[in-house]
């Protein structure tokens, strides 16, 4: 399978490209080249410019959309250029080119604002007083877009978008709403992490299951097994075989 990945130079999709190498052929499409990423064959280009990326989808089976300013406090100007006109040009392209299936990284920020309610903000605290691991309703798949930020409502469009290329044009979608993945591979960067956690290896695990399984449209919880999560990953397991290995409990 031939697989594109774009921002192919970042944390995760360098990792995907080394842990998955062996099952698919890759391609990348970035705004830099990295000294650190992959040597795979990589367009370089805006990814707001849909004629000058084009070229990258030709040919190709699937794409994992990874390429966005990443950070929740991104200013609206960059989420708009890299985050949500960019996007929209990915599904277009995909469209153009013939391409499959788009497995894109959406965000926990799309539905970050049901952090703010019991029992997930005392959760994200650590503040388990009563309360018994999986003894609540998890965040799920059906939950309303809650955005909490700029950066969450372009994940949110992210998401739309590619259900309406779905309902219109055929296009296989996975939207993958990703918790905390870091440079370190362990739940180090605040309590809230412990539940929130996604290792590498089930990271790439998930994506492999998106890019090989039967797909339609669906959105799925980017996390590991961490015995305080709050998000679902019950669905993943049913529809597309996901079993991760990981618990941030071990850990902590």
């Amino acid at each position: 399978m031939k697989v594109l990945v774009t921002g192919s130079s970042g944390l995760i999709g360098s990792m995907l490209i080394r842990s998955l190498g062996d099952s698919f052929d890759f391609s990348g499409l970035d705004v830099r080249k990295s000294e650190n990423s992959p040597e795979i064959p990589t367009l370089i280009m805006d990814g707001s410019d849909l004629d000058a990326i084009s070229p990258a989808f030709a040919g190709i089976d699937a794409v994992v959309h990874l390429a966005a300013n990443a950070p929740v406090e991104t200013p609206w100007p960059d989420v708009l250029k890299n985050n949500i006109s960019t996007t929209h040009n990915v599904y277009e392209a995909a469209k153009q080119n013939g391409v499959k299936r788009v497995v894109f990284a959406s965000s926990n920020h799309a539905v970050g604002n049901f952090e703010m309610d019991e029992p997930y903000s005392r959760i994200r605290v650590g503040d388990y007083e009563e309360l018994t691991p999986g003894g609540f309703k998890r965040i799920d798949n059906t939950v309303p877009i809650r955005p909490d930020s700029d950066y969450g409502v372009s994940k949110a469009f992210g998401e739309a978008t590619g259900r309406y290329y779905h309902e219109h044009f055929g296009l296989e979608v996975a939207c993958l709403r990703i918790g905390t993945v870091n440079a370190q591979n362990s739940p180090v960067e605040s309590v809230r992490s412990l539940a929130t956690w996604l290792s590498h290896r089930d990271m790439a695990q998930l994506v492999s299951q998106c890019l090989t399984q039967p797909l339609g449209f669906e959105i799925f919880y980017g996390v590991s097994d961490n015995t305080w999560r709050f998000w679902d990953n019950d669905y993943a397991k049913k529809v597309i075989g996901y079993a991760p290995l990981d618990n941030a409990e071990d850990y902590r």
